[in-house]
């Protein structure tokens, strides 16, 4: 049984493709004389053999740089990346598929990883049926790299990942470790660098993977812009505001970061914003009237604003993932009924105009970022969520997601995509090798 999506469309980061048609087999002596005089050696003087040289190891080490930015950088300049390069260079939407059941999952046993909430630990919290447990995500065009996590830390080698949002990035960033986990030899070699305990409370959590001189973090930043007391003479209504013209003040930590990892849109809510006092704010300008929506647009350009100036786009990748739908039965979240099966068709609350926004954003940016896009993958998994099995279990919960489960998937996504860049770089090199070959022959 799959559970099908349909087709969309999506920004994608393309790669040139090209490549010299055969010549023939027979060439005369003479024609090759022809074709090759102008890297032949110089009958010139050594000085003359040693500036030949450098420039053609000049020109060498230029293109090479001018090929790397322009699959990197620029393809990616003022569009949404949203898949993967494959080993034919052709982009691939990933986020276009469906769940197939599959035996060999899960990935890990979240009651063996003491990095994984005990709140999204579904069996252990008596949940009996493990069906919920054995989905992979396939996408439509094209197979994404299946994930093995000895690879994967071998590719994060000497790196930080940083992970920055609501409970659902710390959701994510959890699964990330545990799947890393599995790779580890000595269980001992990671931990948390403060040796806290994970916990929804503390703001600022680090695992260090000490044999791969490896750090994981996660940033508790539920808006990603400032919150602060509301200013003099306001309304008494206003308890709080929303900086919309500010970062979260703890942005600066999230730099000099090799992998970050953003999302934002659970608490952009008027339940959660405007029912607890707190309004939008620009500047010294109280903006009371101003919708969610226009609200969550400012704080994303903000956000915008920060990545161009603050990243460093030639170290960082930076990733932005979408809203991740619920699927309460009542518009109270009163009422949650976990499925047995992921749904035939797409459900739930998937804030599409957050998603609408979020890519106007991205695709006006001047430096690349990735867009996550698994709204329409959550929507199929109803049978997925915490539900009754949460902890304590007086909390009802078909917003966040069971460990091992649909987070699982989206970091599936991350490694394939920062692998398989990385295969793309490694292609490139021949192009480097063979330029720097002729000068050494010139230089002979």
């Amino acid at each position: 049984m799959s559970a099908s999506s349909s087709s969309r469309g999506g920004f994608s980061r393309h790669a040139p493709r090209g490549g010299a048609g055969p010549g023939s087999p027979r060439v005369s002596a003479a024609a090759q004389r022809r074709r090759w005089w102008w890297w032949s050696p110089p009958s010139g003087t050594s000085l003359e053999r040693v500036a030949l040289a450098f420039f053609l190891a000049s020109v060498a080490l230029v293109l090479s740089c001018a090929l790397y930015l322009y699959v990197f950088r620029y393809l990616g300049r003022g569009r949404v990346v949203a898949g993967f390069v494959g080993e034919d260079l052709e982009s691939c939407d990933v986020f276009d598929g469906s769940w197939v059941p599959d035996a060999s999952y899960p990935l890990y046993n979240s009651s063996r990883c003491s990095f994984a909430e005990r709140g999204f630990n579904c069996l252990a919290n008596g949940r009996e049926d493990t069906g919920y447990l054995k989905w992979r995500w396939k996408p439509r065009r094209c197979d994404a790299p299946r994930f093995h996590a000895r690879a994967a830390l071998e590719r994060l080698r000497g790196k930080r990942v940083v992970f920055v949002g609501d409970s659902m990035s710390r959701t994510q960033w959890e699964s990330f470790i545990c799947m890393l986990m599995a790779g580890v030899d000595d269980p001992k070699t990671v931990y948390e660098v403060n040796r806290n305990r994970i916990s929804k409370t503390i703001r600022n959590l680090a695992v260090r993977f000490a044999s791969h001189d490896l750090t994981v973090e996660f940033f508790r930043s539920v808006f990603l812009v400032q919150q602060h007391p509301p200013p003099r003479h306001a309304p008494k209504r206003v308890k709080s505001t929303l900086r919309l013209d500010r970062l979260d003040n703890i942005s600066r930590k999230w730099v000099n970061s090799d992998v970050l990892i953003f999302n934002t849109g659970h608490w952009w809510t008027p339940t959660k914003l405007f029912e607890m006092g707190c309004y939008f704010q620009s500047g010294r300008t109280l903006k009371l009237g101003t919708s969610v929506d226009a609200a969550f647009r400012m704080a994303l350009e903000t956000w915008a604003s920060w990545v161009e100036k603050r990243v460093d786009s030639n170290r960082t990748h930076v990733f932005f993932r979408t809203y991740e739908p619920s699927h309460w039965s009542d518009t109270d979240q009163k009422v949650c009924e976990v499925t047995e099966y992921p749904s035939s068709e797409a459900k739930g609350n998937d804030k599409s105009e957050f998603g609408t926004i979020l890519a106007d954003v991205v695709t006006n940016m001047n430096i690349p970022v990735t867009l996550l896009n698994v709204t329409l993958m959550g929507a199929f998994r109803s049978d997925a969520h915490v539900g009754n099995w949460s902890y304590p279990p007086t909390v009802l919960d078909c917003s966040h997601w069971c460990l091992p489960g649909v987070p699982d998937a989206w970091n599936e996504l991350v490694f394939s995509y920062l692998l398989t860049n990385g295969e793309l770089l490694l292609m490139m090199m021949p192009i480097f090798i063979s330029l720097t070959t002729i000068s050494k022959i010139i230089y002979m």
